[in-house]
C-alpha cells in the first residue's frame, strides 16, 4: 500500500503588507493621536485591545483577505502585543470600531473597498477623517450593512462614548469625561504644566509650614501654650 502524502502547506500570515503607515506628517499625527487617546480611555480595562496599523486577518486559511485599519478597537480581547490580528485566534471577535485617516493619495474607490471589507467582516462602527479637507464621515451597523451616519457633527460613538465636533479649522474629539483628544506634544505640555502647578503648591505649603513653626516657637518663647489658644 502506498501512503498518500499531504501536499498542503502551512499558511503564512505576514505581519507586514509592505505599505507605509502614513503618507505624510499630518496623517501620521492624526493616526497617533486617535490611537494614543483610545489607549488612554481604555487603559484600565484589560479586555479592550487597541491597535494602530495592525494587519487584521478575518478568515483562517486565506492570507490574502486582510486589512490594516489606521486604528481599531476590539472589545472582549485582552491587551498585549501581536504581530497581526488573526480573528480565529481572537475568539472570532472582529474589531468593533475602526478608523481611517485619509491622505491626498487616497482614492474614493479605495476607501469604498475598505468600507465594504469592514461591512462584510463585522465592524460595528467605521469612521473616516480627511484632515486636509476637514471632512468626517461615519458608518454604523444595521443588520448586515454599515449605513452612513447622517450628521457627524455632535455624534457620539455608541461603543466608545466619544463625541465628534467639527469646526472650520479641525476635528475635535471629546473623551467620555469631556476632555478633548490631545497630541503627544500637547499631553506632554499638560503634564509639565500640572507638574509645575504641583511644585508651586508644595512650595507654598512648605513656606506656610515654616511660618507656622516660627510662630509656634515664638509663642513658646513668650511662655504661651499654643494648645490653649
Amino acid at each position: 500500500m502506498v501512503q498518500q502524502l499531504s501536499t498542503s502547506e502551512e499558511v503564512i500570515y505576514p505581519d507586514n503588507d509592505g505599505n507605509p503607515m502614513s503618507d505624510n506628517t499630518k496623517q501620521f499625527r492624526w493616526i497617533a493621536t486617535v490611537k494614543g487617546n483610545l489607549d488612554l480611555i481604555f487603559a484600565d480595562d484589560p479586555n479592550v485591545f487597541v491597535a494602530g496599523d495592525l494587519l487584521w486577518y478575518p478568515v483562517e486559511g486565506n492570507n490574502k483577505i486582510r486589512q490594516a485599519p489606521d486604528a481599531m478597537v476590539s472589545f472582549g480581547r485582552p491587551k498585549g502585543d501581536r504581530g497581526s490580528y488573526k480573528q480565529w485566534v481572537e475568539g472570532n471577535i472582529a474589531p468593533q470600531v475602526v478608523f481611517e485617516i485619509l491622505s491626498p493619495g487616497n482614492r474614493r474607490t479605495e476607501m469604498e473597498k475598505k468600507r465594504l471589507f469592514y461591512e462584510r467582516y463585522g465592524v460595528e462602527e467605521y469612521y473616516e477623517y480627511d484632515p486636509d479637507n476637514i471632512k468626517l464621515i461615519g458608518f454604523e451597523r444595521h443588520g448586515d450593512k454599515l449605513e452612513a451616519i447622517k450628521v457627524m457633527n455632535g455624534w457620539t460613538s455608541p461603543r466608545l462614548n466619544i463625541q465628534f465636533a467639527l469646526t472650520k479649522e479641525t476635528l475635535v474629539i471629546y473623551r467620555p469625561d469631556g476632555s478633548s483628544f490631545l497630541t503627544y506634544v500637547e499631553l506632554g505640555q499638560r503634564l509639565d504644566e500640572a507638574s509645575q502647578r504641583l511644585e508651586a503648591t508644595n512650595q507654598r505649603l512648605a513656606r506656610s509650614q515654616a511660618k507656622n513653626e516660627k510662630l509656634l516657637a515664638k509663642l513658646k518663647e513668650l511662655g504661651i501654650d499654643p494648645s490653649t489658644l
